[in-house]
């Protein structure tokens, strides 16, 4: 028996009927994640549309940026906790758990950022990206001056933009097909590295 994806009633393709290029990239997840993402493989009905998600998730939290690719795992978290989004919160808390080695504070983070002893940068990247998803009509220069003066750059203003922006999106089409998270998410990077 196979887990069910989301609450829709749309097939997933069978791994060998997905293009090679599809089929390599999911190779590629299980052996650095252990895993596909149930993300993935709800969008494998429609190839097109799961490409242009991958090419933007991708660039968005992997390629360089002026912003560190724990401070993208945060704002993933920070939006998806404001939005309440199960499947973000769990699959991007593990990966933020991952990267900081440190499971309290990115619990603290999917709980309550403001709560998170956090360094003043981090801490107007997560405001900026928690305003733009409630109130997005009120954002002005203000708010992009308070991220000048934590230190960024346009760039890295644009990207906290983009990855906040990115999460809404993918925040609300998550939970309006109930998209399940691994299980396996669930449990990973709990215990502090030594």
């Amino acid at each position: 028996m196979t887990e069910r994806l989301t609450a829709l009633d749309i097939p997933e393709p069978a791994e060998a009927d997905l293009s090679p290029a599809m089929q390599a990239y999911f190779a590629r997840c299980r052996e650095k994640l252990g895993l596909v993402p149930n993300v993935l493989r709800a969008h494998a009905f429609d190839e097109g549309k799961l490409a242009a998600f991958i090419g933007i998730y991708n660039d968005l939290m992997l390629a360089p940026s002026g912003l560190t690719k724990t401070e993208r795992e945060m704002i993933a978290v920070a939006v998806s906790a404001e939005n309440r989004c199960v499947y973000c919160l769990t699959a991007h808390g593990a990966a933020l758990r991952e990267l900081t080695g440190d499971p309290a504070l990115a619990e603290v983070i999917a709980q309550n950022w403001r709560a998170a002893p956090l360094p003043a940068r981090q801490r107007a990247i997560l405001g900026f990206a928690v305003k733009l998803t409630r109130t997005p009509a009120e954002m002005g220069e203000a708010d992009r001056a308070a991220l000048r003066d934590a230190g960024l750059d346009e760039r890295a203003i644009w990207d906290v933009a983009a990855v906040a922006a990115f999460f809404n999106m993918s925040n609300r089409l998550a939970s309006a097909v109930e998209m399940q998270p691994n299980p396996d998410y669930h449990h990973a990077a709990r215990s502090p590295r030594a």
